[in-house]
């Protein structure tokens, strides 16, 4: 039953409700709510729920029992019912109180942002820990609002053989099963998480990360496939990829690189998904680079980047090395916007993940990137150790190499747990070395 009730038909028609109060973040004027309001209009879309009109009420404080004034939500419902929608969605979460409040004046069915946002999370997710955790955000915010959205609730449970005694309310049976479901989530959660933290020290000592973030539907998807020459879901839709994805970035480094696709951030993010959505980011936890995507063609982006800086601040890795990348340059229709943003961010790339020269030159830097920050050894290796040429070629990353008369020199890049394990030491030349002379200069001569 719960579920049933629980879930929003595609068939709706939905009319979308917000507010302007100098009192209420993230609406506390006209820009801002209109911001949130695309937005919201964009997660109906990823639903595939047609959207009608939107309506905003100008308010000095917000009305407790119904956000907007009485009057005021009389009057969306009738325009709205005129015009074929089902449904009133509130760019805002509402409480048990306030839904059932609202519901009963306009005579309509209610829903907010928090809903919708749960609804999209609960379709799109794919691995088991993201529908773990999914599901215990959904159960987390359908129990404060039970009242809200049953109206079977005021009905009790009596007579002989009920346990719990006579008078037991529906409500708090549901409330029983919601609460035991959310501690059998948590606990199976806990085992899959100790999995993925095994996986992850594995993977730290056999490859380098970097992890593509940012703002939803900037393009990670998109720029994971041109990096990688890969096939992984691409949607000009908010939230169409939900599950950290992995890729390899490139095999022939040692150790190789992968490119992590994360799940995109969100302004105005609800409470009830804070815990999930920061779970499902750990794995930027591991990254060796944050590549920080954003979508130069939207007008907001410079909110966005804040709201990207506050997530990773609140992960603990704002202090991770970290590059943006301005995504979408071709959907940029006044150069002058470009030009704004390579002055105003001087160290970012503006690129298309459509244009090959800006890919090329993207993975290349990535790549330059982790190579400049491995250790550089500088190793004479003479002839007659022939099992340590062909290890040095095949562990390492080989900058230069000098064909001398009595050895071969290798310049090469290592990471210390790449390096150690060869036992190559007493192969490096040190920076005092005479021969390292003789070697500058054979390598300018050639």
């Amino acid at each position: 039953m719960l579920d049933n009730e629980f879930y929003i038909s595609r068939e709706s028609k939905a009319s979308l409700v917000s507010i302007i109060c100098p009192k209420f973040k993230e609406h506390s004027n006209e820009l801002e709510t209109n911001r949130s309001l695309g937005e919201l209009r964009e997660l109906m879309r990823t639903l595939e729920i047609d959207t009608g009109e939107q309506y905003v009420q100008n308010r000095k404080t917000i009305e407790a029992g119904t956000i907007l004034g009485t009057g005021k939500i009389e009057e969306i419902a009738a325009r709205a019912k005129a015009e074929g929608s089902t449904l009133l969605v509130f760019d805002c979460e509402l409480t048990a109180s306030q839904i059932r409040n609202i519901k009963n004046i306009a005579d309509m069915s209610v829903v907010d942002r928090c809903h919708i946002i749960l609804e999209i999370f609960s379709e799109h997710a794919r691995t088991k820990e993201a529908k773990i955790q999914i599901e215990i955000s959904r159960l987390q915010y359908i129990l404060p609002r039970l009242a809200g959205f049953w109206s079977h609730l005021g009905r009790q449970r009596g007579g002989i053989g009920v346990k719990g005694g006579e008078g037991e309310q529906q409500i708090e049976l549901d409330r029983r099963i919601i609460r035991e479901r959310i501690a059998f989530f948590k606990k199976e959660l806990k085992e899959v998480e100790k999995s993925r933290i095994e996986q992850r020290k594995k993977r730290s000592k056999k490859a380098i990360t970097a992890a593509l973030v940012g703002y939803t539907n900037a393009g990670k998807s998109s720029l994971m496939n041109r990096l990688c020459s890969v096939d992984v879901l691409e949607e000009d839709k908010l939230f169409a990829t939900l599950d950290s994805t992995f890729r390899m970035l490139n095999p022939d480094t040692k150790p190789p690189m992968i490119l992590i696709d994360t799940v995109g951030f969100l302004s105005n993010l609800p409470n009830t998904l804070i815990d999930g959505f920061k779970t499902t980011l750990e794995s930027a936890l591991e990254a060796d680079l944050l590549v920080i995507v954003c979508d130069a063609s939207d007008p907001h982006f410079e909110n966005h980047l804040k709201v990207t800086a506050a997530v990773l601040k609140e992960l603990g890795v704002q202090d991770k090395e970290k590059i943006i990348v301005f995504n979408k340059r071709d959907k940029l229709n006044d150069p002058i916007k470009e030009k704004i943003i390579r002055r105003t961010h001087p160290d970012s790339f503006v690129i298309s993940s459509f244009d090959k020269q800006n890919i090329d030159d993207l993975r290349s830097f990535i790549i330059n990137f982790f190579l400049e920050k491995q250790n550089r050894y500088d190793l004479f290796i003479p002839y007659e150790a022939g099992a340590a040429h062909s290890l040095i070629v095949s562990k390492t990353n080989v900058v230069k190499t000098a064909t001398l008369e009595r050895g071969i020199f290798y310049r090469v890049r290592a990471p210390d747990f790449i390096f150690n394990p060869l036992g190559f030491h007493q192969y490096i030349l040190g920076p005092q070395d005479p021969m390292l002379d003789e070697i500058e200069q054979f390598l300018q001569n050639q």
